[in-house]
């Protein structure tokens, strides 16, 4: 009986990933048609659109027999990679690195990370013809998928050849593994097939397990040694000093909240704040000067005019020429600047004295804020953070971060923050020792590659 339910096992999984590989072979017109939207904003998802489909004739075959793949699906991945890729090249004086991306935005901050002889490119649509066209042609020795990025024809085609394929810095949150438990023909053998796992913390690794990973450690998260470029974050200060009054900074912002934002700084009268302005001037915009940060940069047009339909002037960074203008006084509209560029995080989260944390304020699950804290900069978020539960509990607790119900109540605590010279003074020194207290796994991970790799 155990033998027939195994049989049936087997013969579920295998039909499952059938209808799944024929799903995405059918659906392979439309990923066409999705890039070409997606190029008409953003022109790096045109960029060599052949190798989503396993075509890579325009970058080297084979580049080395030491050559490392990592795969960073986007810029928070990517970030996290830079440092663990520095670490493995400490460890390989002679390695290669293939580094692959899923988003114009990883591409981007990617390109900083390649050295002379390295390789940069898409990684393939989830078909077969395409997983094994990828492969042929650079033929890693290892692929390290960073934190979430599971695919299950290219587990099962990376296990065949014998391509030892890990997930690194490994995070799954509890709709994650639900939303994988109702497909477990589907996911279980994805996981199962990892030849290692390394989560980062023990929450993440009871729900990988749970899937069926081998999971063989729990390293803490890279992105806490991941530090400012010192260039950007003096030129963040730099800024701020200029600037003669409290920033704050509505960091990775997503749709809706920053409508939500904006009508709450159109109301005419201080929330809870023991300063008074003029007549001409009396709004709450006008109690510090607050600095968006969208998360998405196909979105910076739209949320510029956004900001100026609500009645407010506009200051974008991609104008700026030595830092943000000088504050106007008197009777005309507050401005409100726009962080409108990529790679440039640091140097924002430098510039501000706080942050609100975005996708917190709706049911998106929050942002990473590690790089706000190695910054000193606390933030203020929302009641969702559910991608990121674990270094949000651990960042309150550490007093580098402040949990509100809402948005409104955001804002009243970070104009509060903002005035309070002592209060604001402890919360940045908290937050630039949480993200001290919690370095260390990136050296944790690469002697585990290591390892795997001599074994």
């Amino acid at each position: 009986m155990a033998g027939l339910a195994r049989g049936g096992e087997r013969a579920g999984a295998l039909m499952t990933r059938l209808l799944y590989t024929l799903l995405l072979t059918l659906l392979r017109p439309l990923l066409r048609l999705k890039l070409l939207r997606r190029g008409a904003h953003e022109p790096g998802y045109l960029q060599a659109v052949q190798e989503r489909f396993g075509r890579y004739g325009a970058v080297p075959r084979r580049l080395h027999p030491n050559t490392i793949w990592v795969h960073a699906v986007s810029l928070g991945e990517t970030r996290a990679a830079a440092a663990l890729i520095q670490a493995l090249r400490g460890r390989y004086a002679d390695m290669r690195l293939l580094l692959t991306h899923s988003t114009a935005t990883g591409r981007t901050e990617g390109a900083k990370i390649l050295q002379p002889g390295d390789a940069q490119a898409w990684l393939p649509w989830d078909v077969p013809i395409a997983v094994r066209g990828f492969l042929e042609h650079f033929e890693p020795r290892i692929g390290i998928l960073m934190e979430t990025e599971i695919w299950p024809n290219l587990t099962r085609i990376c296990a065949q050849r014998g391509i030892p394929l890990v997930l690194a810095n490994a995070r799954l949150s509890e709709k994650s593994l639900r939303r994988a438990q109702r497909l477990s023909w589907l996911a279980r053998p994805a996981y199962q097939s990892l030849a290692a796992v390394w989560a980062q913390t023990q929450p993440d690794a009871e729900r990988l397990q749970a899937l069926g990973a081998k999971v063989q450690g729990v390293f803490g998260n890279v992105k806490f040694d991941a530090t400012p470029e010192a260039a950007a974050w003096a030129r963040g200060r730099r800024w701020r000093e200029s600037t003669g009054r409290a920033v704050v900074m509505f960091a990775s912002s997503r749709d809706d909240e920053e409508l939500a934002l904006l009508q709450l700084l159109m109301q005419r009268r201080p929330l809870d704040v023991a300063k008074q302005a003029s007549d001409a001037t009396n709004s709450v915009a006008t109690e510090v000067q607050w600095l968006f940060v969208p998360r998405h940069p196909q979105r910076f047009d739209a949320v510029a005019s956004l900001i100026e339909q609500c009645g407010f002037a506009v200051s974008r960074r991609s104008q700026w020429v030595d830092g943000p203008p000088a504050v106007q006084a008197g009777p005309a509209a507050p401005t409100i600047w726009l962080g409108d560029s990529l790679g440039e995080m640091a140097q924002y989260y430098a510039l501000a004295d706080l942050a609100l944390l975005g996708g917190s304020f709706a049911p998106l699950g929050g942002q990473n804020l590690i790089e706000a804290a190695a910054c000193a900069c606390p933030v203020v978020m929302g009641p969702h953070t559910f991608n990121f539960a674990d270094a949000a509990e651990l960042a309150q607790a550490a007093g580098a971060a402040l949990r509100v119900a809402d948005m409104a109540q955001a804002v009243q605590v970070a104009l509060r923050l903002a005035h309070d010279a002592q209060a604001l003074h402890a919360a940045r020194e908290a937050a630039q020792g949480f993200a001290a207290a919690h370095q260390g796994a990136t050296e944790r991970l690469s002697a585990a590659i290591a390892a795997l790799l001599t074994s």
